[in-house]
């Protein structure tokens, strides 16, 4: 048996999330029966984090152990052949044996991607976080230094989220205004259920003038999701991938903008 580790893309809009779901359209679904026609056998791969429903990815890494004998070429065309056209493998090599796709992760990164004020867009409709008026993306980055660090990430998680420990490392994130959209950009050791799109929802209301920037750090002190408001829309909400270290020889992170049309 070997190890294959592989990079997915994909837009989220059509499945219930990354992880497979008894009655609901999943990605792994998609990539495990692919992979499994390829080799010619069944094949279970492990991923470097589930997102959710209507969340997308670019370089969401996977790994998986097969005994065919296929060279990556193999693996990457003849998956691609078959999968859906909104799922892709994007590279697809040999790993070491004990290289694992999650616990290999040293950091994570999320980009929330926000339009403000024009008409409800339709070319873009799933695939940004559409708001009506200006964001003040100076004042949200501001904000958001609040939450750089080790913290306990209560106020920021869904109240289903099943991690035994609210605490993560923020080690960076910033807002910038890219054109006519508004940019969150968020790497972290790991994450909390819903804990982007929480954060995208207090910056958005700092953004909009709703709430002074103090806010996002009083709601982190607080340690209570109620405080937090809205939960962004998981339109907006992109994997751009996980970070390793260099021994295993990756592709490097990849250099994303926006997948819009």
């Amino acid at each position: 048996m070997a190890r294959w580790s592989a990079g997915v893309e994909y837009l989220g809009s059509a499945y219930s999330g990354w992880q497979w779901q008894e009655h609901a359209p999943s990605v792994q679904q998609e990539i495990e029966r692919v992979l499994s026609a390829v080799a010619d056998h069944a094949v279970k791969v492990t991923a470097a984090g589930r997102t959710d429903a209507g969340v997308h990815a670019y370089n969401q890494v996977i790994h998986f152990d097969s005994g065919a004998p296929r060279a990556p070429h193999a693996w990457l065309f003849g998956a691609n052949s078959q999968l859906p056209r909104d799922v892709a493998l994007r590279w697809v090599q040999p790993v070491a044996d004990d290289f694992h796709a999650r616990y290999a992760a040293t950091s994570r990164c999320y980009r929330y991607v926000m339009l403000p004020g024009r008409s409800r867009p339709a070319l873009l409709d799933q695939r940004v976080a559409w708001l009506v008026g200006a964001l003040d993306a100076p004042a949200m980055h501001r904000a958001a230094q609040a939450l750089v660090g080790e913290h306990d990430f209560s106020a920021y998680r869904d109240a289903g989220c099943q991690s035994p420990t609210p605490m993560r490392n923020v080690h960076r994130i910033a807002v910038s205004r890219r054109g006519e959209f508004v940019v969150l950009d968020v790497e972290a050791n790991a994450f909390l259920h819903h804990m982007v799109r929480n954060i995208a929802g207090v910056l958005m209301a700092i953004g909009q003038g709703k709430r002074p920037d103090t806010w996002a750090g009083a709601v982190l002190a607080s340690r209570r999701r109620v405080l937090g408001g809205v939960t962004a829309a998981p339109g907006g909400l992109y994997f751009i991938g996980p970070v390793y270290p260099a021994q295993f020889g990756l592709p490097a992170m990849p250099d994303f903008w926006f997948a819009g049309p």
